[in-house]
């Protein structure tokens, strides 16, 4: 069965997916987009669960000591207090 597109900027879209991609032919192109639309439909997530996940994922990053930063003694410094 072969790829009928008709539509210009659907062919457009099907020609920057399969470079993106590394694709063979379009048709492979428009079927990973398609597999990938599908998995990711599957995992979706309120947003709040989204912002909690990252935030999860930077916390982690940062390490259980991030640095402390006193505004006071920094003003208190620039204005020779």
């Amino acid at each position: 069965m072969s790829l009928d597109i008709r539509d210009a900027e659907i062919d457009a879209l099907a020609g920057e997916v399969m470079r993106r991609l590394g694709a063979k032919s379009k048709s492979e192109a428009v079927r990973r987009a398609l597999q990938n639309e599908l998995t990711r439909g599957d995992g979706r997530q309120a947003p709040k669960d989204s912002v909690t996940r990252i935030q999860d994922r930077i916390a982690s990053r940062m390490g259980s000591h991030p640095a402390r930063y006193d505004d006071k003694a920094y003003m208190d410094e620039m204005w020779e207090v």
